[in-house]
């Protein structure tokens, strides 16, 4: 292997180019129009363009990417993780055109990639599974019958692809019709393939995973388990190793199921084997594995019981926290096993040390919906040992809806799960990221919060405590006052020596309705006295840094136009408009109050509002697809719908009128 083509984009490619660079080994970096300045284009050895912006026009070219190969000399693959990572016949294209695949066998990678097949090479395996259906059969009719023999609650889950696209959890049989159409569509969308299973649902699960690896000499191996219950939309944005539920007993159980199911499927290079693992109340009866091995394998389970839910047939977007946790270099791993040669390791070789947690920074809200615009500003945290920033972050970097919508992951590690907590928190509020929404503060919330902090999150962690989470992250007034003062004088600094009598009245927007009236006056040096009420505040600005009452607040101001400003003071994000030269009755929302707009870049896929219908709070009024992803958009009250805007099919922009809301 002398030159390696990455079949991807983003922090993923640079974090293969920098251990295939420390190998000895040049690359290839492929991009998109979008990608053609992105870090990982600059820091391989070449690059070559794919054309297109859309992944289908681009990543999954299958045609462009071997174009690529011949044209740079490449002699290996590696798909890094998403687009093409578990196409077994993308795998098999590059096999037969003399390439070298960093992958699993085209033929393990179709044995497990459908969740079906999996369960079934599972169950005959003794590994256990929730009862469930995973049949050819995919008639409406067929789902509801066998529903019934299940029983509620239950998952619908996409045979294939994962990502959390393709599921939706359904608690009665009214929801069941509604739950398969939606699944589909998005299935569909998202890997051409709209096949369906149905399981029994655990409703406070953990999320456990175990890292396994083999070669082509037999030999297989686990890395231990990390804990990923901490998601949104299925989708996980915290995860940990070890995982704070899991015993030694248990996670010998975890590894000898994950290893027996990767040597059953012939399975060679990294791979993961998700798991459920459920609380001894909840507990779940297991679909029957043979005679010869379930009663062992219940036996070891001990207190908590678990079962499969599929494995991913690639390297997996967590694989830091084990690397952090084993001190091994699993693209090194990945390589050397690609090339022919055994595993550096055997299993009792292999050392846990520490705890070691990562967070996944993505381009969305406090609410988890995605964002799309450009990074104004950006600048890592100090990272000290025990701190990794994997990202393609840049000031001037464009988050395009076409991909994912993850920024980078910061990964902190650790003697104690505490210690990695807190740096992990303090690396967050230290992260500078201005341009666009994040959920860099939201994030630290999560770490911040009193169950997730004593171990206790399950799947539904953000469910049960996402408000309180997001009930933290409200700024204290003068966090909003520095920040407000920090984005007024940006441009125009205070007078550095002479005092003015005049005040300056200033009129800024925070939040959705919050509208901040100052009088400040400059008293020379850079000091401040702000009027707002009866309130008389003293503060000083200078670069980088305003001072309110004796209080210093760390800022950085980013424009975004139309008034328009995000702020970053101390570890707060606050979303600002200047309203100074507004008139007073389009400062208000009253406007806004009647208007439905696009919070992101996306494509309508449906309209379910018409004009003149009387539509009830939480009723769907449209759905927007972006970032893979369907997002409805509600009714925010009782309202009557007096115009439509759009149609279905149409690309829309951010901030762009959808609808308007009779007065």
């Amino acid at each position: 292997m002398k030159r390696l083509l990455i079949a991807n984009r983003g922090e993923i490619a640079r974090r293969i180019i920098r251990t295939a660079h420390a190998m000895g080994i040049q690359t290839v970096a492929v991009f998109s129009e979008p990608d053609a300045r992105a870090l990982h284009v600059r820091e391989a050895t070449t690059a070559f363009a794919l054309g297109g912006a859309a992944s289908a026009d681009s990543y999954l070219r299958v045609d462009r990417l071997l174009d690529a190969a011949v044209a740079t000399g490449a002699d290996a693959v590696h798909p890094g993780y998403g687009f093409l990572s578990e196409n077994a016949d993308f795998a098999q294209t590059v096999i037969d055109a003399g390439l070298i695949w960093v992958g699993p066998p085209p033929a393990a990678i179709r044995a497990l990639g459908s969740k079906s097949a999996a369960k079934a090479l599972a169950a005959a395996h003794g590994v256990p599974c929730l009862p469930g259906y995973f049949g050819d059969d995919q008639r409406d009719a067929t789902f509801v019958a066998e529903a019934q023999r299940i029983g509620f609650p239950l998952m619908v889950k996409a045979v294939a692809g994962g990502g959390g696209r393709g599921m939706r959890l359904v608690h009665e049989a009214a929801q069941l019709l509604p739950a398969l159409q939606g699944a589909r569509s998005e299935a569909l969308a998202g890997f051409a393939n709209g096949d369906l299973l149905i399981e029994r649902a655990l409703l406070r699960p953990r999320h456990v995973e175990v890292q396994v690896f083999a070669d082509t000499q037999g030999h297989c191996v686990h890395l231990g388990e990390r804990d990923c219950s901490v998601q949104r939309r299925h989708q996980k944005i915290i995860e940990e190793a070890p995982s704070p539920a899991v015993s030694p007993a248990l996670r010998e159980a975890l590894g000898r199921c994950a290893v027996a199911l990767a040597q059953a499927a012939g399975y060679v290079g990294a791979g993961t084997v998700e798991f459920l693992v459920d609380e001894p109340s909840v507990r779940a009866e297991p679909v029957e594995a043979p005679a010869s091995t379930s009663g062992t394998l219940r036996q070891a389970q001990g207190e908590r019981g678990f079962y499969l839910m599929e494995m991913n047939t690639r390297l997996q977007v967590e694989h830091p926290v084990t690397e952090a946790l084993t001190g091994l270099d699993l693209v090194e791993w990945q390589l050397r096993v690609a090339r022919g040669e055994p595993l550096p390791l055997a299993q009792d070789q292999i050392i846990f040390s520490g705890h070691a947690i990562e967070v996944r920074l993505c381009a969305e809200d406090e609410h988890h919906t995605p964002h799309t615009g450009r990074v104004h500003r950006f600048a890592e945290p100090p990272l000290p040992a025990g701190l990794r920033f994997d990202h393609a972050l840049e000031t001037g970097s464009e988050v395009s809806p076409h991909y994912d919508a993850m920024l980078g992951k910061l990964i902190a590690h650790a003697p104690t799960r505490r210690d990695a907590i807190d740096r992990l928190a303090h690396a967050l509020d230290h992260t500078l990221l201005l341009g666009l929404p994040s959920n860099r503060a939201f994030l630290a919330a999560c770490l911040r919060n009193p169950v997730f902090h004593e171990g206790g999150a399950l799947i539904p962690f953000l469910a049960e405590e996402g408000e309180a989470i997001r009930a933290t992250l409200l700024p204290p007034p003068d966090a909003v006052l520095a920040a407000v003062l920090a984005a007024a004088f940006d441009r125009l600094a205070p007078a550095s020596a002479l005092p003015c009598p005049f005040a300056r009245p200033l009129r800024w927007r925070h939040g959705e309705d919050q509208v901040l009236d100052l009088a400040v006056q400059e008293t020379g040096q850079g000091a401040l006295r702000v009027a707002h009420g009866e309130r008389m505040q003293l503060a000083h600005v200078a670069p980088g840094r305003v001072v309110v009452d004796g209080s210093a607040w760390p800022v950085a101001a980013a424009p975004l136009g139309g008034g328009r400003w995000q702020v970053q003071a101390g570890a707060h994000t606050i979303e600002l408009v200047d309203l100074s030269h507004a008139p007073r009755e389009r400062a208000g929302g009253a406007n806004a109050a009647r208007e439905l707009r696009a919070p992101f870049n996306g494509k309508l896929v449906a309209v379910h509002a018409t004009p003149g219908a009387r539509v009830a709070r939480g009723e769907p009024l449209l759905v927007i697809e972006s970032m893979k992803l369907e997002h409805t958009l509600a009714a925010p009250r009782d309202v009557t719908v007096e115009a439509l805007s759009v149609a279905a099919g149409q690309q829309v922009a951010p901030g762009q009128l959808l609808l308007i809301f009779s007065a």
